[in-house]
């Protein structure tokens, strides 16, 4: 028994490093949009996290944000942000790794994309932008409830000759 409980790894999650990995701020129609009297652009915000594997158990998790602000055709501003973070995770299973990186890692990176998205968008002379607070733990889930609906209907279109969708996860 003593053998066993020394071969299996100990779980682990240990933060090694945050980090901004790149970031953009774009505010293609100054100085003409300060002089405007109504604010009311429409908003875009999209997020997607990735990981790549290091060594030593070390991952990469990256946070991208893209945030578009614009009226009609003029776009106010546009934040691109990749915020990063190296992880230690050591001792999980398949399933519990991919709840990790995909749930959890970016949980811990969002407070800090949230605070580089509000001081640029003020120091780009807008008013305040407050990230709204995201639910990783849903988006992950249902993530992977759409990848167990597409992987269903996969048998069912493999004998048909149209093409695929061509999209990207």
């Amino acid at each position: 028994m003593a053998d066993q409980d020394q071969s299996t790894p100990q779980k682990q999650i240990a933060i090694q490093k945050i980090y901004v990995k790149d970031f953009s701020f774009e505010s293609p129609h100054t100085p003409a949009v300060f002089s405007r009297t109504d604010w009311s652009p429409k908003t875009n915000l999209n997020l997607r996290s990735s990981h790549t594997t290091g060594s030593d158990n070390n991952h990469e998790v990256i946070l991208t944000i893209t945030i578009e602000a614009k009226e009609g055709d003029q776009t106010f501003f546009l934040v691109e942000l990749q915020q990063a973070g190296l992880f230690h995770i050591e001792g999980y299973g398949e399933d519990e790794f991919k709840a990790i990186v995909g749930s959890y890692c970016p949980n811990i990176l969002f407070p800090y994309a949230r605070e580089s998205v509000a001081n640029i968008v003020s120091k780009g002379g807008f008013p305040e932008f407050l990230l709204q607070p995201i639910n990783f733990d849903a988006l992950y889930a249902q993530g992977m409830a759409q990848a167990r609906a597409k992987s269903q209907e996969q048998p069912a279109a493999a004998g048909s000759n149209g093409g695929g969708n061509g999209g990207s996860t």
